[in-house]
């Protein structure tokens, strides 16, 4: 019998193998993860702080191998923060992000926090899915948060899918100027 906590640790390591196979058969890695997102379900209750990785990026044969070269290097995202009662969140930020933040936004402000830094709120909310639809996710808004930056941040909607409790398999996604939203890569949480 499986139990909860297995299941997520397995899930886990699953994201990790993907993030790996993403390096040497990016459309392979990328089929799998479609895949895998669309047997997920709406998250409910997710409420807290979670653990995140970047699993790939899929823009372009040239530039996800200079994206997962320079991730491994320095990454400075460590996951999201859900307030479920207000349907609000952030991002967990390392300490070390500051600096680039002050170099691409130098009007931003990031909060302090015991282990780094949060920035970027968000609302929540479901929909359906852009890149799947008929698949309902939770949607994680940048757009309608006056405080986050213009330039990309507020192009960004977030994707998540409840793949077993406590692992969450999510689709980022880029809104182009037409109105359109291109899937631009894949990242997982965990409680």
């Amino acid at each position: 019998m499986t139990t909860p906590l297995t299941a997520r640790d397995t899930t886990w390591q699953r994201f990790l193998d993907l993030r790996t196979e993403a390096a040497k058969d990016r459309a392979g890695a990328e089929a799998q993860l479609d895949e895998l997102f669309r047997t997920g379900s709406v998250p409910k209750g997710l409420d807290g702080p979670t653990d995140g990785i970047l699993i790939t990026t899929t823009t372009n044969k040239a530039l996800d191998p200079a994206v997962r070269a320079l991730t491994s290097m320095w990454m400075p995202w460590q996951g999201k923060r859900f307030d479920a009662q207000t349907e609000t969140g952030d991002n967990r930020m390392t300490q070390s992000s500051s600096v680039a933040s002050k170099l691409l936004w130098p009007l931003y402000r990031m909060k302090d926090a015991e282990d780094g830094k949060l920035a970027f709120d968000f609302k929540t909310y479901e929909d359906e899915g852009k890149d799947d639809p008929g698949l309902r996710v939770m949607v994680i808004d940048y757009a309608d948060v006056e405080d986050n930056p213009r330039l990309v941040i507020r192009s960004i909607r977030d994707e998540l899918v409840e793949i077993v409790p406590g692992a969450y398999l999510g689709k980022i996604l880029f809104r182009t100027p037409r109105g359109n939203y291109d899937k631009i890569g894949f990242f997982a949480l965990r409680t």
